[in-house]
């Protein structure tokens, strides 16, 4: 069998935050899983550079716009290894093969009629790229963006998408699996109930000129969809790669729900036009929210991942995204959900599972596998529970429902558990007629880890291979990297070492808000009570007011008041804030605030602080605070307050 599977590529206009990690984490582990299925596998990400969001922040940092792209993708590949995603390939829109095989593409599609050349008047969305219909509004704004869209007339050359429209209502019909879950097909199906209409494919160079150029017509750079969309293709080698015909027919892409128009509708088209095979599946997943609120710049509420992997460690995170989302609906991320789940699932479960084992192992059989003696007529139960959670496993993986692959998982933990207990090996240990069911207890409950081991090596590839290596095994051992050849009961050989490993899943330890004085008001508000207190124009001007992303913040030893804070503004920079009593370190990370940029720099409790942090002072249930202040919708780091 051969698996092809795709992220998006990401949009550089915008570091990598929990979206992204967690698309990317669905991606590599299905491309871990169809491994372990001994598929041919290839997995690829990227990122996506071209546009006007991509001009408007390099302006905002005075740079070219190659500069800007090269250093943010550059942020997205680095992420990628904190997250233990190993991906085959890792694509840029930038690449001279990627804009070559557009260019090839444009020109193929433009002389076989399906490009022409016209005069629209639209709406047209800056934030989506886009034009946008009268009946996507809401409330007359784009509705991921909360702004009216600014109409514009121009003339542009147009890809003839409504010609393919029933093609594509046929196929989505005739193959069910193609669009995932079912809610996203049914949303793609109606939207095709209505006349489609065609899709502008160019930007005239008047507007934008950071972009690939149309081969014929050196006005025009090509629309960022048309040139995003094709990197599925240009990463196996289009049209004559090997490796394009060895994978595209299994094409299976992974995206977020915000982005589902282009793919199911444009990308499809778009192949159709092209003469190329559609791709085989499109898998959609809903959005995270942090602490039930939708993750957006715009209030500040956007998770890094490399702050998550040193907060929380990363076996958790991936465990905990996977575990938590039931793919295609929304879900919620909260540090209390994700300490909750390392301490009961992880140090509890698992990590008790495993130590109270091996401990047993160690203690009964000097840490040597005892001798497999066949499977008792007590222990057939138990043995046939490990088989049904491999056969609900593979199933719930083949179809992307994660969360009940893991919960089979953890079903088969408890039933593990709990066979300890019924069996009590401490009191088998004492009875000297019991040293073969000893035997055979202990050897079941290594089995049973060996299987774990291998079924959570796509989840947690890391805790997976220490408990590969605490059972005596090579990581590339067959037990423990093939399903098909791992699944048989009664591999671990006896006489075989253990191997004593650290402690797989540390408990964490819920940091609490500090208590919050409160403060006796004096009732009394300051004014300006002459023109001496204001001051003018003039000196205002000489504040270098920014708007400054937090991207890491951490308490101060011995002080209950000063926070450290790091933020991009845009370039990196420490603040000392004193709002440690009204604001936890994880509360900050991914916030937007205001800064004073140009304050002569200060050292306060050893540390230095090159500007400060704006707030608002206010009275809560009679309690003074301070509020952050920050912008109303998100905006580029770095972003200057006028």
């Amino acid at each position: 069998m051969t698996t092809y599977i795709t992220t998006p590529i990401y949009y550089v206009n915008a570091q990598p935050h929990l979206g992204h990690a967690y698309t990317t984490i669905v991606a590599d582990t299905y491309s871990r899983f169809k491994r372990l299925s001994d598929d041919n596998v290839r997995f690829q990400t990227g990122t996506d550079e071209h546009g006007d969001k991509i001009v408007q922040a390099a302006e905002v940092e005075n740079i070219e716009p190659k500069e800007y792209v090269d250093r943010i993708s550059g942020m997205f590949r680095k992420t990628w290894p904190l997250l233990q995603v190993e991906p085959d390939n890792f694509i840029r829109t930038t690449d001279y093969d990627h804009v070559a095989v557009v260019r090839g593409i444009l020109q193929k599609v433009y002389e076989s009629g399906d490009i022409y050349f016209d005069e629209y008047t639209g709406l047209y969305c800056r934030g989506c790229e886009r034009y946008l219909t009268e009946k996507e509004l809401v409330d007359g704004n784009c509705p991921d963006h909360q702004v009216p869209p600014k109409e514009i007339a121009e003339q542009n050359y147009f890809f003839r998408m409504s010609r393919y429209q029933q093609q594509l209502i046929d196929h989505i019909k005739e193959n069910p699996e193609f669009i995932t879950p079912e809610r996203y097909r049914n949303e793609v199906l109606s939207f095709l109930s209505e006349p489609l209409e065609d899709l502008c494919i160019s930007r005239p160079k008047t507007r934008l000129t950071w972009g690939i150029e149309l081969p014929f017509d050196d006005k025009y750079v090509t629309y960022v969809w048309f040139d995003a969309l094709i990197n599925y293709l240009t990463g196996l080698g289009y049209p004559d790669g090997e490796k394009f015909k060895e994978f595209w027919s299994v094409a299976e892409h992974v995206i977020a729900k915000d982005i589902l128009k282009p793919h199911a509708i444009y990308w499809p088209t778009m192949l159709m036009a092209m003469g190329v095979p559609l791709y085989e599946k499109l898998h959609v997943h809903g959005y995270w929210n942090v602490d039930d609120t939708k993750m957006s710049k715009s209030i500040g509420n956007v998770v890094r991942p490399g702050d998550l992997v040193e907060e929380y460690g990363i076996d958790a995170l991936r465990y905990f995204v996977l575990r938590e989302m039931s793919f295609g609906l929304d879900s919620s991320f909260g540090s209390e959900a994700i300490i909750a789940r390392q301490n009961a699932d992880l140090a509890n479960d698992l990590g008790n599972l495993f130590s109270r084992s091996t401990a047993m192992v160690y203690k009964y059989r000097d840490g040597l596998v005892p001798q497999f003696l066949g499977v008792a007529d007590e222990d057939s139960a138990f043995v046939a529970s490990v088989q049904s959670m491999l056969v609900d496993y593979q199933q719930y993986m083949e179809q992307f429902r994660f969360h009940l692959a893991l919960k089979a998982v953890w079903e088969l933990v408890s039933v593990a558990n709990k066979y300890i207990v019924s069996n009590a090996p401490w009191v088998l240990a004492k009875e000297p007629d019991s040293a073969k069911r000893l035997d055979s207890v202990l050897f079941n409950l290594l089995e049973c880890l060996r299987i774990l081991a291998l079924v959570l090596q796509p989840v947690m590839p890391g805790a997976a291979a220490k408990m590969i290596e605490g059972l005596g095994l090579t990581a590339g051992d067959e037990r423990v990297t093939s399903l098909k050849k791992g699944r048989v009961w009664g591999q671990l050989s006896a006489g075989s070492a253990l191997k004593k490993i650290e402690t797989l899943f540390p408990r964490l330890e819920m940091e609490k808000k500090p208590p919050q004085p409160q403060k006796k008001q004096s009732g009394k508000k300051k004014v300006a009570e002459s023109s001496e207190d204001l001051i003018d124009f003039e000196a205002f001007q000489k504040l270098d007011l920014r708007v400054a992303e937090v991207v890491a913040a951490t308490a101060i030893k011995k002080s209950k008041k000063l926070l450290k804070l790091t933020v991009h503004a845009p370039e990196e920079r420490t603040v000392v804030a004193g709002i440690a009593e009204f604001y936890t370190p994880e509360e900050l990370v991914g916030r937007q605030v205001l800064i004073v940029a140009n304050l002569k720099p200060a050292k306060l409790m050893g540390v230095h602080s090159q500007g400060m942090v704006l707030v608002a002072k206010t009275t809560v249930d009679g309690k003074e605070r301070m509020v952050l202040t920050t912008v109303d919708e998100g905006v580029v780091p770095g972003s200057t307050i006028a």
